[in-house]
């Protein structure tokens, strides 16, 4: 079987992608101390770009120091940092057609920050910090909003071809979607049009700033999975406002750090055991699809087989396909899916790479284990 529309290319906004794979953002705990990016994390980057995947989106690059939730995450909260992500983006672009998007986010709730107190729209507690962060005053939110445009502009500055805000997994901004973490009467908060102020606000900043043709994108929170939270009728409801406004891609997601709790098998860090568990937000994107008008689907969620990564943008259910832990196993596996070797990513999504950022550098430990294992045989 050839793959003939998953290596086609197709736009976002005005740029091109040279085929329809996407790699999902992943924090790989690689920038140097304070978020500045040396040549450990170029060098992980280049090895992605090198691999075939025609959209690379950065880690989560916080928008102010007290948004981060290490010293080793990448920032671009001031122009000092500019230089170094320019680096990393020159390295992405020296493979031809490969473009990246620079993921822009704050903790918000989930911060457990010693110097800087976790902060919400509203002073919900949180159950897996065992913080309750401190709600924002009106004033205070503008000035996060402008933190974000301001940090949108130092990407576009630094050669990104497209911008992502970092909606889900219970950090600031999707904070303000989640009726169970949003409890506010004002403008930023009550109905979905209010919820999704933050978001439609940044974007319009963005864009005044930086010019129209920039895109921005989106990594949206369809669903909370927590008692009280964002259920999926009132995500999609959500993310018409956004198609509405002119982001020109969604990647749906969902889950935040609660959801974990008491949860055997918990979304969005779940292990993939069949394939039958794959494409576990594929509901929420077949119902969205048909009202995306010219905003872009991703579709991220245990995608590992070429098959129907390939069945699916035939069908049109999405137009592109996100993986983050198999390119942790294999950073070539699009182009080995490109040479004709459609064998699923070797990655079984046993989690064991999520564990290893809380210590040092992400890395599949499965895969190094093997080549350890090989490395004895050759003694």
């Amino acid at each position: 079987m050839k793959l003939n529309t998953l290596f086609s290319p197709e736009k976002i906004g005005n740029v091109q992608i040279k085929n329809r794979i996407v790699r999902s953002a992943t924090y790989t705990r690689k920038a140097e101390k304070y978020g500045i990016v040396g040549n450990t994390l170029i060098e992980f980057y280049d090895e992605l770009a090198q691999g075939g995947t025609g959209l690379i989106i950065s880690e989560f690059i916080g928008v102010d120091p007290s948004g981060t939730a290490s010293a080793y995450q990448l920032r671009l909260d001031n122009d000092s940092f500019i230089p170094g992500q320019r680096k990393l983006v020159e390295a992405v672009h020296n493979y031809p057609e490969v473009k990246i998007a620079a993921q822009i986010a704050h903790t918000g709730r989930q911060g457990a920050h010693p110097k800087y107190p976790p902060v919400a729209p509203s002073p919900i507690p949180d159950k897996n910090t065992g913080l309750t962060p401190r709600e924002l005053t009106k004033p205070e939110i503008e000035d996060l909003i402008q933190k974000f445009v301001a940090t949108g502009r130092r990407a576009y500055e630094s050669g990104y071809d497209m911008v992502q805000l970092h909606a889900a997994h219970g950090y600031f901004l999707s904070n303000f979607i989640s009726p169970y973490t949003n409890r506010r009467s004002d403008n930023y908060g009550g109905t979905n049009e209010n919820m999704a102020r933050i978001l439609t606000e940044i974007y319009d900043g963005i864009k005044d700033e930086v010019g129209k043709k920039f895109p921005v994108i989106i990594k949206l929170q369809t669903q909370d999975f927590v008692i009280g939270g964002l259920e999926p009728q009132q995500g999609l409801e959500i993310a018409k406002i956004l198609v509405d406004k002119g982001f020109e891609a969604i990647e749906p997601s969902g889950g935040i750090g609660e959801t974990q709790i008491g949860t055997k098998n918990a979304y969005p860090s779940r292990q993939i055991k069949s394939p039958e568990e794959e494409n576990y937000v594929l509901p929420i994107v077949k119902e969205l699809k048909p009202s995306m008008k010219n905003c872009k689907m991703i579709l991220m969620g245990g995608i590992k087989n070429p098959i129907s990564a390939e069945k699916f943008l035939k069908e049109g259910v999405t137009d592109f396909i996100s993986l983050s832990r198999p390119l942790i196993y294999e950073p070539n596996l699009p182009n080995r899916w490109m040479t004709g070797d459609l064998k699923p990513a070797e990655c079984r999504s046993c989690n064991s790479c999520y564990v290893t950022v809380f210590t040092g550098p992400v890395y599949c430990v499965v895969r190094r284990r093997l080549e350890k294992r090989e490395q004895r045989k050759m003694k």
